[in-house]
Order: structure tokens, then sequence, then C-alpha cells
């Protein structure tokens, strides 16, 4: 049996007298513990935020090495692919130009900017708790991946839908081609190549089968998006054949050719002007005018019959980002990498503008509501929603935890959001998160998500596309909408 001594005894009738919670040891040893352990939590916050400063640096060169594995154009200017090496487009000074020191690169075109480390981390802490409060709310929308368009040979810019004589879907590539698909059968109908430079976006005229490309070439086109329908849907190969066998073979305007695809080389009318990168362009409504948006930072107005520019709009800092028009009212807003974005009234002859602050980078995209509302889009991963009249401070902040391209808005006023993390959002007008679009199983774009349109048709309402090449198609239904459907499907089942 062990010996003890007398201090042994002491510490035991020590330790009975002690209140229960109280410590044994004396105040000196107390406090020299509670130093340690202080310092211990400090060294282990520092390992912390060190952490998550390498993994943003991780992921930031994983990006970029997928990137530059894949081949595809970043630049809505210029071309990474060598087969485009000897493009006439110029490399717009320093603007244009891939980051080798793992800093990111968004769908504007722009290298950018760094955040200081712990602002860094105070947002991914930040993005990474109203993920977790919202991972606990039952998603009010089901959204499932309907069919994929394939055949472009280079990432995708912009994809845009339309009612023309079918449904169709509009897209532009920095392969330097645009194409219009069947919604339907999925199939490529009619490419146009007339430009020499990146296809920067496509927009369909409002009642006419047109359609307006932007590119890097300092142009936009206007030219015929009509084709024969049905003799073109019977006829031909899957998009992917189609777009391979008419990089090897000759097409005329008329479409003729081994497969059926129609080629259109030649424009209605080409609208010149911009000494840089024309990056988005659009219809005014009733599609008598244009309005394109330029690297050059000026804004060009133009009619539609004589391609004469009307009007050019200046007072931007920087390159514009994009430019959108109103569905029903004369107004046109820009925005620009100089972190604001204008709406210029263009019902009256002084054509007055508003200029709109409260993003802190580049400013991606815009859209109107049919109301007196204006969402816009930022690389500073947020969304904000402004009521027109009241200029001041955005109504509604949605704070998210990557760079948001181009967005858009539904009839129903939901708000499709692309991100370079190859997320698509899903949200409403008061800001609440309604689903995200599913990347399990396969599905889901393996890139960066460029742009988003909604649709007309059910059950194919939502269309996606990405540097992966890819567009997606997908059914996005309120689970009431769903459950109803489910409801009607069995009832009919059991009447029969």
């Amino acid at each position: 049996m062990p010996q003890h001594d007398g201090s042994y005894k002491k510490t035991s009738r020590k330790r009975s007298s002690l209140k229960k919670g109280e410590s044994v040891l004396p105040s000196g040893f107390q406090s020299r513990l509670h130093d340690l352990f202080s310092q211990i939590e400090k060294e282990f916050e520092a390992l912390y935020l060190e952490n998550v400063a390498l993994q943003e640096k991780l992921d930031s060169v994983t990006t970029l090495h997928e990137q530059k594995d894949s081949s595809l154009t970043y630049f809505p200017g210029t071309s990474l692919d060598k087969s485009f090496a000897n493009s006439s487009l110029p490399n717009d000074g320093g603007d244009a130009e891939i980051s080798t020191s793992g800093q990111k690169v968004g769908s504007s075109g722009k290298v950018k900017g760094g955040i200081p480390g712990q602002q860094k981390v105070a947002l991914r802490l930040k993005a990474q708790t109203s993920r977790i409060v919202s991972s606990f709310k039952t998603n009010a929308v089901s959204c499932s991946l309907v069919k994929e368009f394939n055949g472009h040979k280079d990432g995708i810019w912009d994809v845009t839908a339309a009612k023309l004589a079918i449904p169709v879907l509009g897209t532009a590539s920095a392969d330097h081609k645009a194409g219009v698909w069947s919604v339907d059968s999925g199939r490529c109908l009619l490419r146009y190549q007339g430009h020499t430079g990146s296809v920067n976006s496509i927009r369909f005229h409002p009642t006419r089968e047109l359609a307006l490309t932007a590119s890097g070439d300092h142009t936009a086109h206007i030219w015929q998006a009509s084709v024969a329908w049905e003799q073109m849907i019977q006829k031909g190969l899957s998009s992917e054949e189609e777009f391979e066998s008419s990089e090897k073979e000759e097409f005329d305007e008329s479409g003729d050719g081994p497969i059926g695809l129609a080629t259109l080389r030649t424009p209605s009318s080409v609208l010149s002007g911009h000494t840089s990168v024309v990056i988005a362009a659009d219809w005014l409504p009733g599609g008598e005018q244009i309005i394109t948006a330029s690297w050059d930072r000026s804004a060009n107005l133009w009619d539609t019959q004589t391609g004469e520019k009307l009007q050019s709009f200046t007072g931007h800092d920087q390159e514009l980002s994009f430019v959108a028009t109103h569905p029903i009212q004369k107004l046109v807003v820009t925005t620009s990498k100089d972190a604001t974005f204008r709406m210029w009234d263009l019902r009256s002859p002084c054509h007055s503008v508003s200029v709109f602050q409260g993003h802190t980078e580049n400013i991606t995209s815009a859209a109107f509501t049919r109301e007196e509302k204006l969402v816009s889009g930022s690389d500073d991963r947020t969304v904000k929603v402004w009521d027109i009249r009241n200029m001041r401070a955005a109504q509604v902040t949605i704070r998210l935890d990557s760079a948001v391209n181009r967005i858009s808005l539904s009839s129903n006023g939901l708000i499709a959001v692309p991100h370079d993390d190859r997320h698509v959002r899903i949200f409403d007008l008061s800001g609440q998160r309604l689903a995200r679009l599913p990347r399990s199983n396969r599905q889901g774009h393996r890139r960066m998500v460029t742009s988003s349109t909604w649709g007309d048709d059910p059950k194919c309402n939502l269309f996606t596309c990405g540097f992966d090449r890819v567009v997606m198609g997908w059914n996005v239904q309120s689970t009431k909408e769903k459950d109803r459907d489910k409801d009607e499907k069995a009832g009919s089942t059991v009447n029969k």
C-alpha cells in the first residue's frame, strides 16, 4: 500500500471542505493556466484564419487550372483557343489578362481585385452562417434538370429564350458563333457565324424573327433568325454532330448542305461605332431602336431600320459590363466595372440619367421588373433590389458566397442568380432564398455559370449556360404547384 506524507492529508481535508464548483488549484496556478489556454486559443484562431486563407488561394488556383485545361475563353474580347490566335480582336490593354497570382477571373472579363484577408474571412463566415440557417428551411421551389443543349466549342456567354414560330433559345459563345435552338427537340436549327470575335450577348426582336448579337470585334449585328422550322425540326442530327460536321462542311445562307443545318454568315445590318469590345446589346420596346454597351465606356443608341447611331451615352468611369431595357417603357440600365449603374430615361427628349451606387465591385448585370423595381448583381457577391423612384439605397440586399454573373427575372418575380462557383440560386424579390439548382448525380454545370434566362414553357422554364459549353434546361416549380400536379395525375389515374 503506498505511503502518503502529511501534505496529502492536508490536501484531502482541503478538498473535502471545498464548495461544489471550486478548484483545488491555488489561484496563482489558475491564473497561469488561464493565460496558457488563452494563448492556445489565440494560436488556434490564427491557424484557423490561415487555413481559411490558404483554402481561398487553393480554390482560386484550382479554378484557374481548370479554366486553362478546358481551353475556354474567359474574356469577351479575346480567345485562348489557338485556332483563334489570328483573331483581329485587340487585347484591350491590361484588362483582358488571366491572373497568375491566384486571383479569380469573373465573367466580366476583368481580374477581380483581392479582398483584404480579415474582410474576406468575415464575408466567408457570414455567408457560411447564412447557408447553415437556410439549410434548415424547406425549399419553396422544386428544381429538376430536363435537358441539355450541346454543341458549342468554347464557353457560352449568354442565353436567351423567345417564342418565334416555335419556342427557341439563342446562345452567344466565345467560339465566335451564335445559335438558335429548338427548346422541344434540343437541336440547333440555325448557326450564325458573321462575327470575327467572341459573341458576348444575344437578344431576339420583340415581334419579328430577328436576332441581335454583340461581339468582341467591336460591332453588333442584326440578322435573320428565321428558318424552315418544320423541315429543320424533322431533319438533322444531334446538336453536337451538327456543330462538328459544320466545322468541316460548307453551307450557304439557305441552309443547303449535307445535314441541313442552316448556317448564316451575312448580317442584315452591322452597327459599327464603338472603339472597343461590345459587351452587350438589347432592343428597346417595339424593336425600332437598339442600345449597345462597350468597353469604350459608352452606350450607343441606334436606329434599327437605318443602322444609324442616334446618340452616345457617356459618364461611366470604367468599362461597361452590361445593358438592359425595360420590358414596356423606354428605360435603359447600363452597368459598369466602376461599381455603379445608370438608368437612362429615353421617354423624353432630354434623356435624363440617374446614378445608382451601393455595390463595391464590378456590376455584372441588371434587370427591370414590370413594376418600378430593378435588380442588380455584382462581383461583390451581392444581389440588390432597388426602387427606381428612390435610388438612395437598395430595398433588399442578398449576400452570397460567390460572385454573381448575368441574372434574370421571371414574369412572377423569381430571380435566377448564376455564380462563379458553378451554382445557380433562386430568390424572390423580398430576398428570400427559394432553391438552389441541383448539382448532384452528375447534374449541373461543371464550370462557372455565366448567364440565365426564363422561358414560358412550364415543363422547361429556366435555362442556364456556362464555360462548360453547355446550356441546361430546368423545370422550376413551386412545391404547391408540384403537389397539385401530383394530385391531378393521381385523380386522373383513379378515374381511368
